[in-house]
């Protein structure tokens, strides 16, 4: 990963962007001590995607235990008219 003073990352703005988009996430520094890092969008949401799947997630709600009465319909689909 590439570093750039605040400064020289404010002043190059569109380059640090290209990088992190073509090269990876880029490093920006203040005062010398690593402070944010400049990613794309793609691995953003890469990184922030939940890890939990919907039966997880049902497992663990916290109305699991509550009483609540969920029962699928085995019937046939109802008919609709086109």
């Amino acid at each position: 990963m590439e570093q750039w003073q605040l400064q020289d990352a404010k002043n190059k703005f569109s380059e640090v962007v290209e990088k992190a988009l073509t090269v990876g996430p880029q490093i920006v520094t203040r005062r010398g001590v690593e402070t944010v890092v400049v990613i794309s969008v793609e691995q953003y949401r890469e990184l922030t995607r939940p890890e939990t799947n919907i039966a997880d997630f049902f497992i663990k709600s916290p109305l699991r235990g509550s009483g609540i009465k969920l029962e699928r319909d085995t019937g046939s689909a109802r008919e609709v008219t086109f």
